[in-house]
């Protein structure tokens, strides 16, 4: 446990994980100094905290209170290229991510869950298997309470999907079990280049030696050079081949073979749907049929799972339509997964802020199925390039009305699907307000009214 009484802690970001780390940093004696790119005027709720003894430095990162901390603790989403930070670590300042500073003081094992796509989803799903064998589980990290907040609470396991941003600033981080699900191109407005967004992601093996044991995808190559190099144990997971040992799709059954046994699991129970979504399931139910879990525990609890807000949810079938809304598709590579587990005529409402990736894959998921794509938002340039010849396009400067547009040009018997394959943030605060809005536009579409194309 590491003591922080009397050293000033510089905290960047003023979002919940600040927030949360703050308060950690204040019990432990530390003089805590907020830090936040907005001004004081946008976040007139801090005022409470310089009541308390922090001192707010917003509405910019002033590099004297910079350089004369003892330690900056960053939140996920601030770059290390921050002019203040880049300028305090030449001088010999240390910055830690908040998962560094969490992983300092927890007792309870810990399982980190990282990879492009499905990280919400496997995390959750896995946080089920543990809470229905008994476990007090602890289930955050990315997709939602930050870990700083699991420290001196007595968990039994603690779960946390974990971004490339997080592992960024990591020194000692190290989980009993890392699980690498997948790696497609994402971030590359925050990365310079794909090597970069790659070397991230592998320091999740960084510390893992020994007993530690590395979940990968086999399927993917990607993973498996990412983890060429990890000094601990590796257990396999893939929906293309047999494995002798590990987690096989074979036909409609999962079949986990360890040590001698072999288990196998009807896929056809699932409430998920999907290829990704099995290689979620299989990765999800490694972990705890490795640390005992009865098989029929962490299965019945796969299976009662529905799914994530705002990833592939049905949210209403109209005159022959269904609808669907995908707003957490936030890249490429989770649009093309969605798209496979439907089936053609499908209309795509996409676009958003361009994170910098190729839109180009795309189109080749798209040839044959999408028989229409609406775009909105800032990427719509790109994202028409790169797909204008290969389906119809269509601009809409509105969610509501790219909804509106759906609904008079999809035929009975397809799909609307909303996957962005971009950010949200040029026209909502996060995928979920987004996602709302489009659960909003579609329940308000008419029972009657469509003109049929």
């Amino acid at each position: 446990m590491a003591s922080y009484d009397g050293k000033q802690v510089v905290v960047v970001g003023a979002g919940r994980t600040g927030l949360a780390l703050t308060a950690f940093f204040q019990r432990r004696g530390a003089r805590v100094v907020l830090s936040d790119s907005r001004s004081a005027a946008d976040r007139p709720e801090l005022s409470a905290l310089a009541e308390q003894g922090v001192t707010l430095d917003c509405g910019g990162h002033s590099p004297e209170l910079f350089a004369a901390a003892d330690l900056i603790a960053i939140s996920p989403g601030v770059a290390l290229t921050v002019p203040a930070i880049a300028a305090a670590l030449a001088q010999g300042v240390p910055v830690l991510g908040e998962i560094e500073v969490a992983c300092r003081e927890l007792e309870a094992p810990l399982v980190a869950i990282t990879g492009t796509n499905g990280k919400s989803t496997t995390t959750c799903l896995m946080g089920e298997v543990f809470k229905a064998w008994g476990k007090r589980t602890f289930v955050g990290g990315n997709l939602g309470t930050p870990l700083i907040e699991a420290v001196e609470q007595g968990w039994d396991w603690l779960l946390a999907e974990i971004s490339s941003f997080q592992l960024e600033a990591i020194e000692t981080f190290c989980p009993c079990y890392g699980l690498l699900l997948n790696i497609s191109p994402d971030h590359l407005d925050r990365y310079p280049d794909m090597a970069a967004y790659l070397a991230a992601k592998q320091r999740l093996f960084a510390n893992m030696a020994g007993d530690d044991v590395a979940v990968l995808n086999a399927d993917d190559e990607q993973v498996l050079a990412l983890a060429q190099q990890a000094d601990c144990r590796k257990v396999l997971f893939s929906t293309s081949r047999v494995l002798e040992q590990g987690m096989s799709l074979e036909g409609e059954e999962l079949v986990w073979r360890w040590d001698g046994r072999e288990s196998r699991f009807a896929t056809g129970q699932l409430q998920l749907c999907g290829s990704h979504n099995l290689e979620n399931v299989m990765a999800a139910l490694i972990p705890p049929l490795l640390e005992g879990c009865p098989e029929e525990i962490a299965w019945q609890a796969v299976c009662a799972f529905g799914g994530l807000d705002h990833r592939m949810v049905r949210v209403r079938e109209l005159d022959g339509v269904v609808w669907y809304n995908d707003s957490k598709g936030t890249n490429v590579g989770s649009v093309v997964k969605s798209l496979a587990g439907l089936a053609a005529p499908v209309t795509l409402i996409a676009g958003g802020r361009d994170k910098g990736g190729d839109y180009r894959p795309l189109a080749e998921a798209a040839a044959g199925k999408v028989i229409q794509l609406i775009l909105i938002g800032e990427a719509a340039d790109r994202m028409e390039q790169a797909l204008g010849s290969t389906v119809a396009v269509r601009r809409a400067s509105t969610l509501e009305q790219a909804v509106s547009l759906a609904y008079q040009l999809t035929p009975a018997g397809g799909a609307v699907l909303l996957s962005p394959g971009c950010s949200s943030f040029d026209m909502f605060a996060s995928y979920a307000e987004r996602g709302e809005a489009f659960v909003r536009a579609v329940n308000q579409l008419p029972e009657k009214g469509r003109v049929a194309p």
